[in-house]
């Protein structure tokens, strides 16, 4: 039998290399059969994937099924197996694997609120990584990060500003996260009817959103209204909408269980409820914390048997290495690893790692488009439309031919261009750079640090005067970096293993502000890298414009001299609220949503979710309904939007929703459409939105979903509804009260 197998695996070998020489776009080869001596195999591409599966299981012993399930997968030689590993991430680009397209981070992605855009930047992401996948395989490379399972996006919930890994997610609300990201995995996962370009992830499933010093213990246990409205539909609509190919388990507990050996998220829900025939991967030694954190299990064997009952396919990490010992033990059967090995294996099929390389036009993706001028383009058009101008008191935008312009503090710090999991750029252009280009070549220009990040200067002399002194204008680029928030071990300037314990601009970027403002009364424009709010309202009142650029990625030097000196309009959203102080919101540690986000927030805060300016100005004239309104059909509504200023520029309009009459705690507002429309200066368009059922069904506090008939109001604006949107210079929303019965 063995030697029947090598002599089957060394005729497809030949099969597949002279396979490769000949013309990979005739038809014929397409629809080629396979050859006798792999027919009948797992090998024999012409039979569908699940009679594949069949025989691969039939023919591995259990010993290789476990082998399978690791996240560095060895090679199964006798089969002709080759060896995988399924850990890569991709969040903003192919990360981790040399040369790539950087483009902004997920948080900035989340403020286009443009998901046309971000399934183009997905596709793009996706294309350089398959070529990186062809030319890793060409010279046998099966390292960490060079596969096609990529385990992005993050769609967890940023319900707290101190949470460090949040501008990884794209920000607090579910229906932008699920919106965002749907676009972002259909895009990585190509639309081809039998292959996966890629294989996306949606993580960390569920309640993961800090504190990141305590992601190995602590307990989730929020209200099951706020799990039901608020921490899982993302997840859902990534499942439903977007067919994601696998769903990563956090580290933390949930209702009392590890979320990897939970049967309840896992089974109940992810399989169960919503359907999920895709694969299931442990967060990396998520398993070892069974034991040695949570306390839930006593032993390695225990929590590989825990984790696999519970579903999980394949473990980044060490604890399935510890299966056989399980299965000695009694704790588990070969049928329990082949059920789950299935899931697993499928999506490998689904990649085509087991079909001749013609067959996948995926494998025909050159290396040029690996950081090509195309991809370069289209990383300085999202980092443009991720910019928000949160204030403007005329000086914006600026001209290209001032005589002296002033840039200071960490404006040529590549490090805040970044964010995290990035690949690497040769075409990063920093803040300074960008300006550089654009600027009149006449004009005098100059570039003084002034201060550092987070902490007092060792050396005290102070130039903020006279940098002030002869400029025109002054362009503070401060802010916070990813060495002060994000991943437990990546934030090597946090305190807090990545989390912030106060979220204030750093003091000694205050006082510097102060001191500019002091030595002269020029333009200041303050501009702020980051990826999670930042309270200036210290400084706020000093400056005379205000731009919050994200972590803007490889191009976002230029796009923000593109936004600075009116090139682009700026017409990026927060996609998260920026409270006035941590006073107004609960304690981190608690996970109900009360007090927490746009939805139930009551105290004012100092940007609003949704909120962006720009450098023309629009105008709501109304929002009606477009038909019959019923619960069990879509509720058409149309709105109308006017440019009333002088600038061509691109709104975002936004439609939200509010049940007036619920008997049940319920958010005072929820997001249920948002549309990008571009104006001309005095143009105005009327824009249809669909707001499905279920939006007007309610979560009950048991996380049940209930419709309650009654009254609802839509609000249509460009940010969501605060008493701080007048002040700011947001358009007057308009409103629409109806019924249900």
């Amino acid at each position: 039998m063995k030697k029947t197998w090598i002599l089957s695996i060394a005729i497809f070998l030949c099969f597949f290399a002279c396979e490769q020489k000949q013309d990979q776009s005739s038809q014929s080869q397409q629809n080629a059969t396979p050859p006798d001596s792999l027919l009948g195999t797992f090998w024999d591409y012409s039979l569908p994937i699940e009679e594949r599966l069949d025989l691969l299981i039939d023919t591995l012993s259990l010993e290789e099924k476990m082998s399978l399930m690791l996240y560095n997968s060895p090679a199964i030689e006798r089969l002709g197996i080759p060896a995988y590993n399924w850990w890569n991430e991709a969040l903003h680009g192919v990360a981790r694997a040399g040369k790539a397209t950087v483009f902004p981070q997920a948080i900035g992605l989340g403020a286009t609120f443009d998901p046309n855009l971000i399934n183009e930047v997905a596709t793009a992401i996706s294309d350089e990584g398959r070529a990186k996948y062809n030319a890793a395989l060409s010279i046998d490379n099966r390292l960490q990060y060079m596969g096609v399972s990529y385990w992005s996006p993050n769609v967890n919930i940023f319900r707290d500003p101190r949470w460090g890994r949040g501008h990884e997610t794209y920000g607090e609300d579910p229906f932008l996260s699920g919106t965002i990201g749907s676009a972002f995995v259909r895009g990585l996962q190509g639309d081809h009817p039998k292959y996966l370009k890629a294989a996306a992830c949606a993580k960390h499933y569920a309640v993961h959103s800090g504190p990141e010093g305590l992601r190995h213990e602590f307990n989730a246990v929020p209200p099951r209204k706020d799990f039901a409205e608020t921490y899982l539909p993302a997840f859902e609509m990534l499942v439903k909408n977007a067919d994601v190919e696998a769903v990563m388990c956090a580290y933390n507990r949930t209702y009392g269980l590890p979320c990897c050996g939970s049967g309840l998220l896992l089974q109940d829900i992810l399989r169960n409820r919503w359907g999920f025939d895709g694969h299931i991967v442990s967060d990396c030694w998520a398993l070892v914390d069974f034991h040695e954190n949570h306390k839930i299990t006593a032993t390695p064997e225990e929590s590989a048997a825990m984790a696999l009952k519970a579903g999980v396919n394949v473990n980044c990490g060490t604890v399935y290495q510890h299966l056989m010992d399980a299965f000695e033990q009694g704790m588990i059967d070969e049928e329990m690893i082949d059920r789950e090995l299935r899931y697993l294996m499928r999506s490998r099929f689904k990649l085509g790692m087991f079909d001749p390389l013609e067959m996948n036009p995926y494998n025909d993706i050159s290396l040029d488009v690996i950081g090509s001028d195309a991809h370069k383009e289209m990383a300085r058009k999202a980092a443009q439309k991720s910019i928000v101008l949160l204030k403007n008191d005329g000086v914006l935008p600026l001209r290209k031919d001032l005589k002296d312009l002033q840039v200071g503090v960490h404006g040529n710090d590549a490090q805040v261009m970044y964010g995290n999991y990035f690949g690497q750029s040769e075409n990063a252009v920093t803040i300074m750079e960008g300006i550089t280009r654009k600027v009149h070549p006449g004009t005098r220009m100059e570039f003084r640090q002034g201060v550092l990040l987070d902490r007092p200067n060792v050396n005290p002399i102070d130039w903020s005067a006279s940098v002030t002194s002869t400029a025109d204008a002054v362009i503070a680029v401060m802010g916070i970096s990813n060495l002060l928030e994000g991943e437990e071990g990546e934030s090597i300037a946090s305190t807090l293993k990545g989390d912030r314990q106060e979220i204030q601009l750093p003091q000694n970027q205050i006082d510097y502000i102060k001191k500019l403002r002091l030595a002269g009364d020029k333009p200041l424009v303050l501009i702020l890298t980051g990826g999670s709010p930042i309270d200036i309202s210290e400084v706020e009142g000093l400056v005379d414009a205000i731009l919050f650029v994200w972590y803007p990625g490889e191009q976002g030097g230029n796009a923000v001299a593109d936004v600075l000196f009116g090139d682009v309009n700026p017409s990026g959203r927060l996609p998260i609220t920026f409270p006035s102080s941590l006073d107004q919101l609960p304690p981190y540690e608690d996970y109900s949503m009360e007090g927490r986000t746009y939805k139930y927030m009551t105290e004012t805060p100092l940007y609003p979710f949704g909120f962006g300016l720009s450098y023309t100005q629009f105008s709501y004239d109304k929002v009606e309904l477009d038909g019959e309104a019923t619960k069990d059909a879509s509720i058409k509504t149309k709105v109308t939007v006017k440019n009333t200023g002088d600038k061509e520029g691109e709104e975002v309009v936004q439609l939200y929703l509010t049940d007036l009459e619920s008997s049940i705690r319920m958010p005072r507002y929820s997001l249920v459409g948002f549309k990008r429309v571009m104006l001309k200066s005095g143009e105005s368009t009327t824009l249809e939105f669909e707001v499905s059922p279920g939006h007007f069904y309610v979560i009950d506090e048991n996380g049940e979903k209930i419709f309650e008939p009654g009254k609802f109001r839509l609000t249509a604006a460009g940010a969501s509804p605060s008493d701080a949107n007048n002040s700011l210079g947001a358009a007057e929303p308009v409103t629409l009260d109806f019924e249900l019965d």
